[in-house]
């Protein structure tokens, strides 16, 4: 895994790395690691999927989404994850890759978007 040229010395450990539409295996690798570094439920989150919080009708219902006026503290402090894993990655790319993933409602579909533009896909016809 080759660091792009003109890598300015002492990034910050604050900010993600951010990619600038080449070394794509570069920048994955440094961002894996500043978001497990700053929290490894987000990464989970990542790879997962967000989690959505749900509720029986019944005993013996289906489940359903809960309102947003039904969250637990617990609910709310999982969605703010989901949206922080979002906020980091969102922040690790420029304008133009922003344009390519804007769709996407999720963070793990977010990261598959990328992850399929810039080394293709795995699947086997």
């Amino acid at each position: 895994m080759a660091a792009p040229p003109n890598f300015e010395e002492g990034q910050s450990t604050y900010r993600p790395p951010i990619f600038n539409c080449q070394y794509y295996g570069w920048w994955k690798t440094h961002m894996h690691d500043f978001i497990m570094a700053e929290d490894s439920e987000l990464w989970d989150i990542i790879c997962d999927g967000p989690h959505v919080p749900m509720k029986k009708l019944e005993e013996t219902g289906p489940m359903v989404l809960k309102d947003i006026k039904e969250y637990s503290d617990t609910d709310r402090k999982v969605k703010e994850k989901n949206y922080r894993a979002k906020k980091i990655l969102v922040c690790g790319i420029r304008p133009d890759e922003y344009n390519r993933v804007s769709a996407c409602d999720t963070v793990k579909e977010i990261w598959e978007a990328l992850q399929t533009a810039h080394e293709g896909t795995t699947q086997v016809n």
